[in-house]
This record gives C-alpha cells, sequence and structure tokens, in this order.
C-alpha cells in the first residue's frame, strides 16, 4: 500500500494546532453516531482521552516517514486495546467518526483526494493496530463521508 504521504502532512498541518476542539468533535460525532460505544469510555477523563487521541494522529502523521516505527508503536497501541474492551467492529466506527471530524476541520480542505488519503491511512493504521490485537482485518470497510 502506498499511501499519499504529503497530502497527509499537508492537510493535518492545517488542523495540527486545534487538538481540542478537534478531540471533542471526534468524541461528539463517535457518540452521536454510535451510542453504543459509550460504555467503552465510562471510566475513563475524555479530555485526557482526547490528548491521547490527538497524540496518536501528531505520531501517525509525523512517523509516516519512518514505518519500520510507525508499525511497531500501531502494533502495541492495537494490543493494549484490548484491555479497554475494544473490538474489531470498533475500528470502522472510529475511523468513520474520524473522517466525519477531519472532513469538519478541514472544512474547503477537506477534497475528494484528502478523502481518499485518509481512508487509505486509517486503513493501513487499523490493520496495523488489529495485528497487534491478534484480531483478523476483516469488515474494516468505512463508509463514505
Amino acid at each position: 500500500m502506498s499511501l499519499s504521504v504529503e497530502v497527509l502532512e499537508r492537510s493535518f498541518a492545517l488542523v495540527k494546532d486545534r487538538g481540542e476542539a478537534f478531540s471533542e468533535q471526534f468524541y461528539a460525532t463517535l457518540f452521536l453516531d454510535y451510542p453504543g460505544v459509550k460504555p467503552l469510555f465510562a471510566h475513563t477523563r475524555l479530555a485526557e482521552q482526547g490528548k491521547k487521541l490527538f497524540a496518536s494522529l501528531v505520531l501517525v502523521v509525523d512517523s509516516l516517514r519512518k514505518p519500520e516505527a510507525l508499525e511497531s508503536a500501531l502494533k502495541g497501541l492495537g494490543t493494549r486495546h484490548i484491555q479497554y474492551g475494544v473490538l474489531p467492529q470498533h475500528y470502522p466506527m472510529v475511523g468513520n467518526s474520524l473522517l466525519k471530524t477531519l472532513a469538519w476541520a478541514l472544512d474547503d480542505h477537506w477534497t475528494p483526494e484528502v478523502q481518499q488519503a485518509w481512508v487509505e491511512a486509517y486503513g493501513g493504521v487499523s490493520q496495523l493496530m488489529l495485528e497487534g490485537a491478534d484480531y483478523p482485518a476483516e469488515d474494516l470497510k468505512l463508509s463514505q463521508v
């Protein structure tokens, strides 16, 4: 899989300084579209979780040119998500909410090219996380925004 690294870096640069607003919008979208996932966050401080989420996005984008390091980090992240009760069917939910949040944050800069780059990137990220979690990478299709 060949990612559009420049497109991902360029688009993320437009939201990189809006981490708190981005994270708030992400969780609002996730809980609105998929209320069934809310119990997974029952013992979570959402402000802290939002910082972790955004830090993970920064790590991914900053590591796109170092795939070996990124692969190891993402597999470890997938392993850790098992203890939080995350199941394979949650990955597309998160991916769809992430895409909606990126579309919201990027506004006019959310083009078909940018959307495709993020769909492909999330597909790769979730596949590596699922490998770390030792789940099969089936049923990870994202819906269109």
